[in-house]
């Protein structure tokens, strides 16, 4: 943690409890939707696949939406207020709503669902994160060190939630559903303090407007960023979708398979948790763009080994991994985006660059995916998508832009190193 002083670390802790809560209602539900889908509902991985993909398109329309909001409103909680309140719906929405929609017309089944998650949960949680980073900035804390909370509520509910599947799945919603409560609560308990001394920092007096969008759209550096997403980050996350359904299969049981896989998301968020105690120090050192060279590495090692692997043991390994990636990619990104972007458009890059174009994943990719992986396997769809995460990785190391920063202090370095050369000739 930087420096919290004790006015605002109860405001800290509250922050953090918000993130803690919001991911656990997330992993209490969303954290197992491919499986419920196949299992519960008896969609095939093409149609999943698809499910994902207009997921996709409805979180790419809202999420810009999201960021100019929240932009717009500055330190304003009205757009968190509305997130929580639709993730309280969450038991109603998939006991008496989407589940038999899904049964009786599997296509407005998945349109109605993909308006309400993306509301809830896809463009939701970008807005949380974004507000926890702009809120970290303003009163002088790290947002890895609010976000690791998140991991940390993923994890704990991820530890019971398979087995609680297993009994219904509808324990899990009413779960989150109750945990939602709680977090509107603490939302409104939270103390926003907008004349702090970071606050000429991080918030612009100059409100957004659309032509900042526009001007935004021409940066080279926006367009690079979203090659790098594209690349990388669709392949993180997309393989990631049906991962369950891949990881089931080394087990002769499927419910054993199911509990171990909420086992092993407890292990993964707890990665995540003590990762994003120390990542910012890390990224902060290395800076933003080698970071996400690293977690491109990462990615495309990982995937081609999960493709490759024969044994239980190894996938049970590599699974846990993902925090390690996903707790690096989340700081790098939000460092990235300070560093290299305009404050007035902060949220909107994140949700428009980041989060939407990641989306733009979930419609292009998804359901390509899904049929791939009934036709050609997990296995051989896993070490495509690795080769292609490390071809991008490889590009992006020439089209991502260095920390400004960064640059002047090796700049500086190099202009001692010269003048030290000159001083030794002189004395030659």
């Amino acid at each position: 943690m930087k420096n919290i002083t004790a006015a605002n670390k109860l405001n800290y802790y509250k922050i953090s409890t918000f993130i803690f809560l919001y991911f656990f209602t997330w992993s209490a539900s969303i954290g197992l939707l491919a499986i419920w889908l196949g299992q519960k509902t008896g969609l095939s991985g093409a149609v999943i696949g698809t499910v994902f993909a207009v997921n996709g398109i409805f979180s790419v329309i809202l999420k810009p939406i999201y960021g100019y909001i929240m932009d717009k409103s500055g330190m304003s909680k009205n757009l968190l207020y509305f997130v929580v309140a639709m993730s309280a719906l969450m038991a109603p929405f998939f006991i008496y709503v989407y589940q038999p929609l899904l049964l009786s017309n599997t296509l407005v089944g998945i349109i109605v669902g993909a308006i309400y998650l993306s509301f809830a949960w896809y463009a939701g949680v970008a807005a949380c994160e974004s507000y926890s980073d702009r809120y970290s900035r303003l009163n002088n804390m790290e947002f890895g060190q609010i976000r690791m909370w998140g991991s940390l509520g993923w994890a704990v509910a991820a530890s019971f939630s398979g087995v609680l599947f297993n009994l219904s799945p509808a324990y899990n919603f009413i779960m989150g559903s109750v945990a939602s409560v709680i977090m509107l609560i603490v939302l409104l308990s939270l103390k926003v303090d907008t004349t702090t001394q970071q606050a000429g920092e991080v918030l612009s007096k100059e409100k957004i407007v659309f032509a900042d969008v526009m001007n935004l759209l021409k940066n080279r550096k926006f367009w690079a960023f979203c090659l790098y997403v594209a690349g990388v980050v669709w392949m993180m996350f997309i393989a990631e979708q049906q991962f369950s359904r891949y990881f089931v299969t080394f087990f002769k049981d499927v419910q054993q398979g199911n509990a171990i896989f909420g086992y092993l998301s407890t292990v993964q968020s707890g990665t995540e948790f003590l990762m994003y105690m120390v990542i910012p120090f890390l990224v902060n050192y290395f800076g933003a763009k080698r970071s996400l060279i690293f977690v491109g590495l990462l990615v495309s090692a990982r995937l081609i080994v999960s493709g490759l692997c024969e044994s239980h043991l190894l996938i049970s390994v590599i699974k846990p991994l993902y925090g390690l990636e996903i707790s690096l990619l989340l700081v790098s990104v939000f460092k990235y985006i300070a560093e290299h972007f305009d404050k007035r458009v902060n949220s909107t890059m994140y949700l428009l660059g980041y989060q939407a174009m990641l989306y733009v994943g979930n419609v292009v990719i998804s359901s390509p995916a899904g049929y791939l992986y009934d036709r050609i396997g997990f296995e051989n769809t896993y070490v495509i998508m690795g080769i292609i995460a490390l071809v991008f990785t490889v590009i992006s190391t020439f089209t991502l832009s260095a920390c400004q920063s960064r640059r002047d202090a090796e700049r500086r370095g190099a202009g001692k190193g010269a003048m030290a050369g000159e001083r030794g000739a002189l004395k030659n």
